[in-house]
């Protein structure tokens, strides 16, 4: 038997042992466990606040002072690994086979990978996080004025994309070239071959599944409060975790129906209204803010950030103080964007077919790091600016409360109430729309995780998904407060160290596979342009 035609069957064999009564079709094992750790988790948390927060915490700070050296070489490794497969023979490898075209435009394509990928973070933290950055390691200090700067792209540029970047074209290729289930499982077929049809694969898909429903609720939690901080800018909106549970429940409504109209339709509107509308706001800023002020700094914080690359991507803190530092930095953001892994990853992949991995590799790292990069500093810069300007009245509105900082910087970026009013009431649009995006994309991917790798789960398991992201956020925000939503956050940074190893390892498969693969699909692609070219010849000679 063949080996495609074995792997069709093996497949068929694990979807045949989903449930599917009810209308559902979903892998009892990864279904039920991570139901149940979900549930006990949200009971654990509600129920002992401070103790689970000393618990998960305690957990948190053990992994940055014994293992932040394992996130340095797992982030790094990914971004080289993905420059190398770009620049590589492997990179002409189309994603789906050598006749696949693209699903989606190049705007689509972008707009829906940049929408799942950064979420509500850049509006929470872009304003503040350039002040937070005046105080550093030494190791990471230069001449520079702009140091502040070159650490938040290393927190949201490359190496961030690098982790999404890594799991998506490798869940394309042996899903779409290779014809395994659309799973993460999926990524291990060349180390541990039919085995990820059983009880292991199960066990990956449920991590997976996990780090993308703690990951999402942790978004939708500073969302809601972010939404909140807007709405009582602009309406006098209580600041409350009333209305904040009000905002979830809307919002999780909107983006159920979103993630049931399924990728094409309603994923794919609201990722390239998402870019519209943050673009316009984004411009809005730069024109009515300190627009020389800003270009200048994005241009000199990009040069220091490429001159000291390595430096600052490969610095592993010992002393005491550096440790903390970088625990709660660039460690805490690495962790979360790899615990992101398996939901921006599978995403991606999913718009993914037809294109190279050459197309893949570069284009996620080169025009998200630069868009995000752009926007953080446009964010980020005149909120320095004001601060500087105006007394420190940004760095006040941080220690009362973050999600107010963008708001706050409204209010002393120009002298008219309208203008003031109507980039709040954007701002609270661009942050919803993100909302959505991230909840719907994550629905879909979690369908199809607990699926055994359904490309198309039925709806009303969307549905549940989607549901249950924002029953998590609702509990946790209603009965356990802030500290609770910490505690999920401490929760998502240690479900991303078994991902960090889960990681290292789909490098060694990939490499594996593309090694033992490439002669086979390079034959295939050559006969099918050999008989292409005989047939123009014929047609030619016909005429």
């Amino acid at each position: 038997m063949s080996t495609d035609k074995n792997q069709k069957l093996q497949r068929e064999k694990l979807q045949a042992r989903n449930f599917t009564k009810f209308g559902l079709d979903m892998n009892i094992f990864v279904s039920v466990v991570t139901a149940i750790l979900v549930l006990g988790f949200i009971i654990y948390t509600i129920s002992q606040p401070q103790a689970s927060a000393a618990f998960f915490g305690g957990i948190n700070t053990f992994i940055n002072q014994h293992f932040n050296w394992l996130y340095v070489v797992t982030i790094n490794g990914a971004l080289m690994y993905l420059v190398f497969l770009g620049f590589s023979k492997y990179g002409k490898i189309r994603l789906g086979g050598y006749t696949a075209k693209p699903s989606f435009s190049d705007t689509a394509w972008y707009s829906m990978m940049f929408s799942a990928g950064i979420g509500i973070g850049i509006f929470f933290y872009g304003v503040a996080e350039p002040i937070y950055h005046l105080s550093i390691p030494t190791a990471l200090d230069s001449p520079s004025n702009f140091d502040n700067f070159k650490v938040m792209f290393l927190n949201w540029g490359a190496h961030a994309w690098a982790i999404y970047g890594l799991l998506a074209i490798g869940l394309a290729y042996f899903s779409y070239n290779k014809g395994l289930p659309f799973a993460i499982r999926s990524l291990f077929y060349p180390l541990l071959k039919e085995k990820i049809y059983g009880i292991w694969g199960d066990i990956i898909d449920t991590v997976a599944t996990l780090s993308v429903l703690f990951g999402l609720a942790t978004s939708l939690g500073l969302g809601a409060s972010q939404i909140n901080a807007g709405l009582s800018y602009v309406f006098g909106v209580p600041n409350s975790s009333m209305v904040q549970l009000l905002l979830i429940v809307v919002i999780t409504f909107i983006a159920t129906l979103s993630v049931v109209s399924g990728v094409s339709r309603g994923i794919k509107w609201l990722s390239e209204a998402n870019i519209v509308v943050s673009a316009l706001l984004l411009l809005a800023i730069t024109l009515i803010g300190p627009t020389v002020y800003v270009l200048s700094t994005y241009l000199s914080s990009l040069g220091v950030y490429l001159r000291d690359f390595l430096n600052i991507g490969l610095f592993t803190a010992i002393k005491p103080d550096d440790v903390a530092w970088q625990g709660s930095w660039t460690i805490f953001y690495w962790a979360w964007w790899i615990s992101w892994a398996p939901f921006v990853g599978t995403f991606i992949a999913r718009i993914s077919r037809g294109r190279t991995i050459r197309q893949v590799a570069f284009g996620i790292l080169v025009v998200p790091t630069l868009a995000i990069t752009f926007a953080m500093t446009i964010l980020g810069a005149s909120g320095v600016f004001v601060n500087e300007k105006f007394g420190g009245v940004i760095q006040k509105a941080i220690d009362t409360n973050v999600a107010t900082s963008m708001f706050e910087m409204f209010n002393y970026l120009t002298d008219s109430g309208f203008l003031q009013i109507g980039l709040s009431i954007v701002t609270v649009i661009a942050i919803t729309i993100f909302f959505i995006t991230s909840s719907d994309s994550g629905s879909l991917v979690v369908s199809s995780l607990t699926s055994g790798g359904l490309e198309t789960p039925p709806k009303i398991q969307r549905v549940f998904w989607a549901l249950m992201e924002g029953t998590i956020a609702i509990a946790v925000l209603l009965i356990g407060g802030e500290e609770a939503l910490l505690t999920i956050q401490s929760a998502v940074v240690i479900l991303g160290l078994p991902f960090a190893i889960i990681l290292l390892m789909i490098m060694l498969s990939m490499g594996k596979e593309l090694k033992k693969s490439y002669v086979k699909y390079n034959f295939n692609r050559n006969i099918t342009l050999k008989r292409r070219l005989e047939k123009i010849d014929l047609d030619e000679e016909y005429k």
